[in-house]
C-alpha cells in the first residue's frame, strides 16, 4: 500500500494538481495519475508547479490517460470519493476504518484512491468501477471539501493505516541556568534598580527575595540570565549617564 495510486478525473484548475501533488509527498506517496485533465499540459503549467511546492517531482512522473480503466491498470482495490450512486453501487466506509483494514490483511491490495472533477465529481459509471466509496465524516451542515483537500485527508488516514512517520525530534532544551548564575542576576539587578532609585537598600521590602521566586518559578535558561544581565548592564549605564 506504499504504492498506493492517486487518480485525479477531468481536473480544471492547474492549482489542484499541484497540490495534490504536495498532499502526497509529504505523506510518502508518488504514484498519481491524471485522467483526462482539462490542459493537455497542465503538469508543466505555472501554477501546478507553484502550488507543488517542492513536489515537482511527484508532476514529473505522473501519467496522463484518456480513461479512469487505463489509470487503475494494476490496481487491485479501488477506492471513490463521492457520493454513493442512489440505484446501487459498491458499499460506503469511513476512510480510517476502512484503510485499518485494508492494511491488516495478510496481502494488502494495490490501492487507488479516485477524485472527480472539482465541478462534477465523479460520474455513477466511474463509480462503479470501484470497490467503496469512502465518506470523509464532516460537520452535517457543512462537507464542502477542495479537491486537494481531500487528498490531504485521505493520504494522512492511510499513512496512519500502514505506519506513519515518526515525529521530528525538536532541539533539547537549553541549559538551565544554576543557583549561581541566578544569584549573580540578582545582585546585577539590584545595583542596577538601586541606581535608578527604584530599589530603597534601607527599606528593601523583600523585592529581591521576589524577584528570586519568580525566577526559579520561571527556571531560567543561561542565555535568558545573560539577557537580563545586559539588560541591567544597560539600566546602570543610563543612569550613569543621566546622572553625571
Amino acid at each position: 500500500m506504499e504504492s498506493t495510486r492517486f487518480v485525479l478525473i477531468n481536473t480544471s484548475h492547474a492549482g489542484n494538481i499541484g497540490a495534490t501533488a504536495r498532499a502526497m509527498k509529504v505523506m510518502g506517496f508518488h504514484d498519481l495519475v491524471l485522467v483526462a485533465p482539462r490542459f493537455a499540459d497542465v503538469l508543466c503549467h505555472e501554477e501546478a508547479v507553484a502550488m507543488a511546492s517542492g513536489a515537482a517531482d511527484i508532476l514529473a512522473r505522473a501519467r496522463v490517460v484518456p480513461t479512469l480503466v487505463e489509470a487503475l491498470d494494476g490496481v487491485d482495490y479501488a477506492c471513490a470519493t463521492a457520493m454513493t450512486p442512489r440505484d446501487f453501487g459498491p458499499p460506503t466506509h469511513e476512510p480510517r476504518g476502512l484503510f485499518a483494514e485494508l492494511a491488516a490483511r495478510e496481502a494488502p491490495p494495490r490501492l487507488a484512491l479516485v477524485f472527480g472533477s472539482e465541478r462534477y465529481g465523479m460520474s455513477n459509471e466511474d463509480v462503479y468501477r470501484c470497490h467503496a466509496v469512502l465518506s470523509i465524516p464532516t460537520h452535517p451542515d457543512y462537507g464542502s471539501l477542495n479537491l486537494a483537500q481531500a487528498v490531504q485527508l485521505l493520504a494522512y488516514d492511510l499513512r496512519q493505516a500502514i505506519g506513519g512517520f515518526d515525529v521530528q525530534a525538536r532541539t533539547p532544551d537549553p541549559e538551565r541556568a544554576d543557583a549561581r548564575a541566578v544569584q549573580g542576576l540578582l545582585d546585577h539587578l539590584q545595583t542596577a534598580l538601586t541606581d535608578i532609585g527604584y530599589l530603597d537598600p534601607a527599606a528593601p521590602r523583600k523585592l529581591m527575595p521576589r524577584l528570586n521566586q519568580l525566577f526559579n518559578r520561571a527556571g531560567l535558561t543561561n542565555e535568558e540570565v545573560h539577557i537580563l544581565r545586559g539588560i541591567a548592564r544597560q539600566i546602570m549605564k543610563t543612569a550613569g549617564s543621566a546622572g553625571s
